[in-house]
């Protein structure tokens, strides 16, 4: 095996295999209907584990840059998320005591879908998003919003500009960036000294448990464990000391970091997740295997579904049109003629076609006027609230179907 590439946390050579998944297109570069017929550029999905620090990583076969320049997804489009996201800011309003004189510095802030609460309330917010588009829809709600990628330099260069913040928010971006360290320090440069920097990033734990293969793509360049992650932080003098599991994206951690120097010791919580993570072998390489089985066999399951509703003459719709899908139906090989369309809330994707599928993406009212036989579920993680959305396929007959961690069709 060619260990042409290095660990980008500790350096070291990289030549062990977690998983391959084979070629995909970027999974947000959606396909506009000029273009159906131009030709896509595949990238390699195949995920490699350091011997050394057992950072799972993807190499960055594709640059952030080129990623999340222009970005077609918005958090306000999920109210679970959006609902999520006002429960931890009246947390912190309160464990923290933020007021007026208080900042919120979130990276990648996205739509405004965070700091609109703290808004709201009378505290000043900093929103650091490196998607222009994006961007301008929070900067339309009135949210302060800086259009850069956080590293270092600009870390310390926005801190001069608009002050150290009181909290620091980085959701669901930690595992997005391929210079981690180099994100650790920009956090550190952007958070005051007695001050609390808050990341949630999908668990590396539960992704394994639950066979989560499809949260696998390129925007995803790191699958952390609290382990690799409080390392991660620790390159840039910031010490974990308390941590939350969540249910969000399948399964995913809330940690809780401060400068070492007013860090003081962890929480038993954290000494638990440790030691649940060390339980389930991730504290050693041979406990990162077999996952390759397990992801085999959810792509036959979903596959000899298809096939079987094909033979028997029975519609399969989609219904949302996340990243997380364009993996699994990119690594299963599916196309329109199994699937024959999805649909999505966010009018940025309808009327385009997913990347490498090329399967159509549709306004949500389709699915009732097409009345389809089953509807599989690409963001299974939101299973609750949408099975609640949906529960007028029933009034046809129609079914729902979940592809992971199992099939199941309800």
């Amino acid at each position: 095996m060619s260990s042409r590439h290095r660990c980008r946390l500790c350096d070291a050579n990289l030549a062990r295999v977690f998983i391959d998944l084979g070629m995909s297109p970027l999974c947000e570069s959606y396909v506009a209907a000029g273009n159906i017929d131009a030709p896509e550029v595949f990238y390699p999905l195949r995920v490699l584990i350091c011997d050394e620090c057992l950072l799972v990583q993807l190499p960055a076969y594709v640059s952030g840059e080129s990623i999340f320049s222009d970005y077609a997804y918005f958090s306000s489009y999920s109210d679970s998320w959006v609902a999520h996201a006002r429960r931890f800011a009246r947390e912190m309003m309160t464990s923290l005591s933020l007021t007026a004189e208080s900042l919120v510095t979130e990276v990648a802030s996205n739509d405004g879908y965070l700091l609109q609460h703290f808004q709201a309330r009378g505290i000043p917010v900093l929103g650091i998003e490196p998607a222009a588009n994006v961007a301008a829809a929070a900067r339309a709600k009135g949210i302060r919003t800086e259009v850069r990628f956080l590293g270092p330099d600009t870390g310390a260069e926005i801190a001069i500009r608009y002050g150290r913040a009181d909290l620091v928010v980085a959701n669901n971006v930690f595992a997005h960036v391929p210079d981690i360290r180099g994100f650790a320090a920009g956090l550190r440069a952007l958070v005051k000294a007695p001050g609390l920097v808050t990341l949630e990033f999908p668990h590396l734990l539960r992704l394994i448990e639950g066979r989560q293969y499809d949260t696998i793509y390129h925007e995803h360049f790191s699958y952390l464990s609290l382990r690799t992650a409080s390392s991660a932080l620790a390159t840039a003098g910031l010490r974990v000391v308390d941590v939350a599991e969540l249910g969000t994206h399948g399964g995913s951690l809330r940690v809780y970091a401060r400068p070492e120097e007013s860090a003081g010791e962890p929480t038993a919580r954290v000494k638990a997740v440790l030691d649940s993570e060390e339980l389930a072998g991730l504290h050693t390489v041979a406990g990162h295997e077999d996952f390759a089985a397990a992801v085999l066999k959810i792509k036959s399951d979903l596959l000899g579904f298809l096939l079987a509703a094909a033979r028997d003459r029975r519609t399969v719709v989609g219904y949302g049109a996340p990243g997380k899908g364009n993996t699994l139906l990119n690594h299963c090989g599916i196309r329109s003629d199994m699937l024959a369309y999805t649909v999505d809330r966010s009018p940025v994707k309808q009327g385009r076609f997913l990347p490498g599928t090329h399967i159509p993406i549709y306004q949500p009212e389709r699915i009732a006027q097409t009345k389809p036989d089953y509807v599989l579920v690409l963001p299974w993680n939101l299973r609750e609230e949408l099975t609640e959305q949906l529960s007028y396929v029933r009034s046809w007959g129609g079914r729902l179907v979940f592809p992971i961690p199992e099939l199941a069709i309800v």
